[in-house]
């Protein structure tokens, strides 16, 4: 490949001290490069770790990726990047996506870096990973480490995350006992990988291979497998080309190949959290893209893919039944096929896709039509909140109770199960405090437990509005993201309990039926919360960060329009 192409050659080529200095650097790791630097670097990213049973399996990954890079002629460099899981992470890896994004960025831009493989898996690591290399603008390509296997528990096979929170349910309901209980939490150690369920992570990575940046058909690939570790071979090749075909994300991501992944959203019954991910990693790459289009672009989308907790299969029979690529061309009619990916137009995509197995319904016989998202927006949410509508309880659609209101997740873990007199099936549970400032890093506490003594009785859904997020893996009906938070003086801030609540998720509106005046009066008398003084990244965080409809980035990182978009690349020279 000519020198000329490569931006590493700015590091290694030529005969003067500093480019000798760069040439030794790369020698001492096994790197070796000559004064041509005709060889493109290649530098896998990854974030396994020993924190992450979710990530961990991207470690041996990176050998056949840089197995791959060497056949086509690359030259790998492998370095570590933070690494995020909720399974650990507190108060939630939320809090470190826009850090990691960061980190990737800067890594490819200060290092002799021609193209990148991003190994991520879990649901935070996957969309930072692509916003940093969406900034950094170099040829990339996303592998994915696939979920883990299914647990088995009393006999009958069980989803990562869903599951547990049925058997959670059960459990505050008195139907499970500490044998039982003990049991579940053996069976749940069932190896690495991400969730197997359609949570975020599996949302992510399958959103991530419509985006066009993954091999066609690898996102659904088990963990562990020889299909996993052949997939991550061939992206290794596949990164070399790329930079020499210069396909870069700000070529692949286009406004159609956003709307693209939005549809597939809706048709997979995906993580909610993926609206966010989605609309951040758009505003990386100069795509505009609101809250409301998501309803919009879900109006004609039907969804398809049976997999918990839409449906009631798994991950793995996802791929057995064809993988994205089946969905794709099930929905073909609906997308833009000229789209380009890492793997050719979503046009030949469709062409040489599998037939559709049995956790892909046909759009004749969907699981659910009119899409798996609603956007509300009214008194309580001037800007906006989401309910997962795949997931959610269709009796409670419309819905009008009073408020019981949390402040924040001590308060409800505490007094959730407390006897209140005016707690019924009714009530609308209200948690707040939780959103992207006031958590900090709106954490996955919207799925409000149902009370025990509701629980009791029978009742599995309630309706629930809060400012958090909830894990892809929850149900219910849950009104999520509302903005503008809590913290910062949203409507939310000014619920009493008593106070009535109205839902409409098919007519799109939240309301807090509490007269105009009043709610003046209790906004003079509101302050903000006060928080212990905050230091390092939290404090840049809470100060920069968006609220949710824009996506939780901070607010310095989001591009420009792509016409004015301007990449800084170091001065190289002696250090």
């Amino acid at each position: 490949m000519p020198s000329e192409h490569l931006r590493s050659a700015r590091w290694f080529e030529g005969d003067d001290e500093v480019a000798l200095l760069h040439r030794v650097a790369m020698t001492s790791v096994g790197a070796e490069v000559d004064r041509a630097a005709d060889r493109p670097v290649i530098g896998i990213a990854h974030s396994a770790s020993d924190l992450n049973p979710c990530n961990l399996p991207l470690g041996e990954l990176t050998e056949a990726v840089r197995e791959g890079v060497l056949a086509a002629g690359g030259i790998p460099v492998v370095f570590p990047t933070l690494s995020l899981g909720e399974d650990l992470m507190k108060p939630s890896a939320m809090l470190y996506r826009n850090l990691l994004a960061i980190e990737v960025e800067e890594a490819l831009r200060s290092y002799p870096i021609d193209g990148a493989v991003l190994l991520a898996n879990c649901d935070k690591t996957v969309p930072a990973s692509v916003m940093g290399a969406i900034s950094a603008d170099l040829p990339s390509i996303v592998v994915t480490g696939g979920t883990r296997q299914p647990a088995v528990f009393q006999g009958r096979r069980i989803g990562t995350g869903t599951d547990l929170w049925r058997i959670t349910e059960d459990r505050r309901a008195g139907l499970v006992d500490d044998e039982a209980w003990a049991e579940l939490e053996r069976s749940l150690t069932c190896g690495l990988g991400a969730c197997n369920t359609m949570g975020t992570a599996a949302t992510m990575a399958i959103v991530t291979e419509a985006l066009g940046l993954s091999l066609p058909g690898t996102s659904t690939i088990p963990a562990g497998t020889p299909e996993r570790r052949a997939a991550a071979r061939e992206a290794g090749s596949r990164a070399v080309e790329l930079v020499a075909e210069q396909l870069r994300p700000s070529v692949l991501l286009t406004a159609e190949s956003f709307a693209n992944a939005v549809r597939v959203l809706h048709a997979l019954g995906g993580s909610s959290n993926a609206v966010i991910h989605l609309t951040a990693m758009a505003g990386r790459a100069g795509v505009h893209l609101e809250l409301d289009d998501f309803a919009r672009l879900g109006k004609d989308v039907p969804v398809l893919v049976d997999v918990e907790p839409s449906g009631t299969a798994l991950i793995p029979d996802l791929h057995d039944s064809g993988g994205l690529p089946a969905v794709l061309a099930e929905i073909a009619g609906l997308l833009d096929l000229s789209s380009k990916t890492v793997g050719g137009d979503i046009a030949s995509i469709v062409a040489s896709a599998p037939a559709a197995g049995p956790v892909i319904r046909p759009m004749a016989e969907p699981l659910k039509e009119a899409g798996a998202f609603a956007v509300l927006r009214g008194s309580l949410a001037p800007d906006g909140a989401v309910v997962r509508t795949s997931t959610a309880s269709p009796g409670l659609f419309l819905h009008e109770g009073p408020a019981v209101v949390f402040d924040g997740y001590d308060d409800m873990r505490r007094r959730i199960d407390e006897p209140n007199p005016h707690l019924s099936e009714q009530s609308v549970l209200v948690l707040r405090g939780c959103g992207p400032v006031g958590g900090p890093g709106m954490p996955e506490w919207g799925m409000i437990p149902i009370p025990a003594v509701l629980a009791k009785q029978g009742v599995r859904d309630m309706v629930r509005v809060t400012d958090a997020r909830m894990s892809g893996t929850s149900y219910g009906t849950v009104v999520l993201h509302v903005a503008p938070e809590a913290a910062v003086g949203g409507p939310l801030a000014l619920v009493l309990d008593g106070d009535p609540i109205r839902v409409d998720v098919e007519g799109g509106t939240v309301e807090l039926l509490v007269d105009e005046d009043e709610l003046t009066r209790r906004r003079a008398g509101w302050s903000p919360p006060r928080w212990p003084e905050l230091r390092g990244w939290v404090a840049l965080y809470r100060k920069c960060v968006t609220q949710a409809p824009a996506g939780c980035d901070l607010d310095f990182l989001e591009a420009p329009t792509p016409a004015h978009r301007v990449v800084v690349e170091p001065v190289v020279g002696r250090s």
